[in-house]
């Protein structure tokens, strides 16, 4: 294909054959190229570009518009070739047929611009035709047709829904792309179905995505979905694809366990079985707040205070002393202010002696960090949007990640759940049943947000946060722990020398 006519030629040729133009598009196995050790597509590539094919020839002649939309969803295990698809997908779109328009959207903007848009300049650079099109920051298209034959790159915004509104190109071909879209939010899905209405059309969507959420428009695609009946359905495990690492799939599935919901949304391709990804697991919580509490009286005493920081929420202190949270009654106050809770801090401190206390530093609680070490409190101001120490023992799961110091310490609370002892509080119970998380592009969990959590009419998880700070660092026991059963603890200074000792011994002789 040296010259202009005949690269025409075959890429009207491959206007309805998707999986022909991948094969003749890239340079595959050819020396010296970024392919020269690649064969071509995966089988599940392969599968999605068939399903295109289909679509397109029972229009009949390529020019002859699809009267029905074709509606492609996937669900994957990670790192299986998602955004490799989604590239070749745009590629073709935009290269077979004269003044295509589209558009391609993913779960964050960094997903957006880091991934999917990197990835499509990645196979642009080694597209046949690329001198025929301009890729930029936010856009492909035709240099002479920059209005009418291009795809965009458009961030989704829930106050901007209009975004996705008017995509029309009636009796030509439109392709809309949404990545990582378990985590798009459902206004969105509905104003893009509201907008891909033009007859005699090609009309393409295709929806990517780990499946991270067990509700939601992503998973209403699938099998016993609402919207089931409109999709064709594909969900691809990472074992089956030939460049994944099968020695860490394998730690990680050992790590884990195969029905866990970890390895089935990251390695398996299927939806979690834990409703929307509870963080605690209900029968864990019960039996802690049914477990005897005991512990071993060495163990250091653990301070973790939650400030609050709207009107309606509690601040809350908590204790614990090894396996045990429950002995000692927590302490919660409403509209106290810095000065204040930091006395109430100090009076705690000096009945448990406690070994070590952790404050939630982030906003108002700075102030109540500043006003302990006024009073000679040795306090850990804790951030919880902060990196994460990154070594999970004595708690926690062997390579299990956490995106932030908040995901860190309730991973840390969650594995030390299994032996210890907790108060048995239904508003406690609440907040650890109602927390959800999900795992960012790092495989690191992320729990949702306090202020998520109580936009679903859920509770301010103020008590739990003030148990998990417990887990901030770990303290390491000693004979002169504090004691929070009213046991008599050894005194902090000890002596040998009585000077009473031989008077004593004199009146007694």
């Amino acid at each position: 294909m040296n010259a202009d006519t005949d690269l025409y030629e075959w890429l009207g040729e491959v206007s309805n054959d998707p999986p022909a133009f991948v094969m003749g598009a890239f340079p595959w196995g050819e020396p010296g190229t970024q392919l020269e050790d690649d064969t071509g597509p995966e089988r599940w590539q392969l599968d999605v570009l068939n399903l295109i094919k289909s679509y397109l020839e029972a229009g009949g002649d390529p020019a002859v518009a699809v009267q029905l939309a074709l509606q492609i969803a996937v669900a994957s295990g990670h790192g299986v070739g998602k955004s490799a698809l989604v590239s070749w997908i745009l590629l073709w779109a935009i290269s077979t047929m004269p003044h295509t328009r589209g558009d391609v959207t993913a779960n964050t903007e960094t997903q957006l611009k880091s991934k999917t848009w990197a990835e499509l300049g990645k196979w642009y650079g080694l597209f046949v035709a690329k001198h025929k099109f301009k890729l930029t920051a936010t856009a492909l298209f035709h240099p002479e047709h920059e209005r009418t034959w291009r795809i965009d790159m458009i961030p989704w915004s829930e106050r901007n829904t209009e975004a996705f509104a008017g995509m029309h190109n009636k009796g030509r071909r439109i392709i809309r792309v949404f990545d990582e879209a378990s985590a798009i939010p459902d206004q969105i899905w509905e104003v893009s179905e509201g907008t891909l209405t033009d007859a005699d059309t090609q009309i393409i969507w295709c929806v990517f995505g780990n499946p991270t959420r067990n509700s939601g428009r992503f998973k209403e695609c699938f099998a016993g979905g609402q919207f089931a009946s409109m999709w064709q359905t594909q969900q691809v495990d990472s074992r089956e694809v030939s460049f994944t690492n099968k020695a860490d799939i394998a730690r990680k599935i050992e790590a884990y366990g195969e029905d866990s919901d970890y390895v089935r949304i990251r390695i398996l391709g299927q939806f979690p079985r834990r409703g929307e990804m509870e963080f605690f697991d209900a029968s864990e919580v019960d039996a802690a707040m049914q477990r005897e509490a005991s512990t071993d009286i060495f163990a250091a005493v653990a301070v973790g205070v939650d400030v609050a920081r709207y009107g309606g929420n509690n601040s809350v202190i908590a204790f614990r002393k090894g396996r045990d949270a429950r002995t000692a009654p927590w302490q919660r106050y409403n509209g106290l202010g810095t000065v204040d809770l930091a006395k109430k801090v100090f009076a705690a401190h000096e009945s448990y002696r406690s070994d070590g206390i952790f404050i939630d530093g982030g906003g108002v609680g700075g102030g109540v960090v500043d006003n302990c070490r006024a009073l000679h409190l040795y306090v850990w101001d804790i951030q919880f949007g902060s990196k994460p120490d990154g070594n999970n023992q004595p708690w926690g799961i062997p390579n299990e990640q956490y995106a932030n110091k908040r995901a860190e310490m309730y991973g840390r609370a969650r594995a030390w759940l299994k032996t210890g002892a907790i108060p048995n509080d239904p508003e406690l119970r609440q907040q650890m049943l109602a927390l959800t998380y999900t795992f960012n592009n790092k495989d690191q969990i992320i729990l949702e947000r306090k202020e998520d959590m109580m936009k679903r009419g859920v509770p301010s998880p103020d008590d739990l946060d003030a148990l998990v700070l417990t887990f901030a660092h770990p303290l390491a026991s000693h004979v002169a722990a504090g004691a929070i059963d009213g046991r008599p603890s050894t005194p902090l200074v000890q002596h040998e020398y009585d000077p009473l000792e031989a008077l004593a011994k004199e009146l007694a002789a």
